[in-house]
């Protein structure tokens, strides 16, 4: 009873936070081996229908279908620990707002609140997301490629 007056209290953004489904990772060595192979056959009967470039998906349907595309956001698949994480485990593919992060990315600049919804993260975490690939970028010295070539001066204080 405690907890539901301490919500009520809560700013509607905090009550939001604290409702939302948080992201549910399932270990590959849990799938059975009838569940991989159901899974083997889901990607054969679909692969031919399946976009190969942006230029053949930017007019598909959506939501998209194809949750295996790395640009799909209702899931992630870790090669390196052989898992997958489900974003939205509270939603079927077909009730989600946005299905392709190339489809967001195209929409422009977002705040951080906008991202973390979309993506069903915390402001803190993509925040976060934010400035390690920033971090990666500096690093990696494509950021003074980008000045060099084009002569503007970033954002990123390099």
């Amino acid at each position: 009873m405690d907890s539901q007056r301490d919500d009520a209290a809560l700013p509607p953004e905090r009550r939001q936070r604290r409702s939302r489904m948080r992201p549910r990772t399932i270990a590959g060595r849990r799938l059975t081996r009838a569940e991989i192979q159901e899974g083997i056959e889901l990607v054969d009967d679909m692969w031919y229908e399946r976009p190969k470039s942006r230029a053949d998906c930017v007019d598909g349907i959506r939501p998209c279908p194809f949750v295996s595309c790395k640009y799909h956001l209702y899931l992630d698949v870790k090669d390196e620990t052989r898992s997958i994480k489900l974003n939205f485990p509270h939603l079927e593919v077909w009730e989600m707002e946005h299905t392709c992060a190339l489809d967001v990315a195209e929409n422009g600049g977002l705040t951080l609140e906008e991202v973390g919804h979309i993506l069903n993260l915390t402001r803190e975490r993509v925040r976060q997301v934010e400035v390690a690939g920033v971090e990666k970028l500096k690093a990696s010295g494509i950021v003074e490629d980008i000045e060099r070539i084009f002569g503007i001066d970033t954002k990123f204080g390099v």
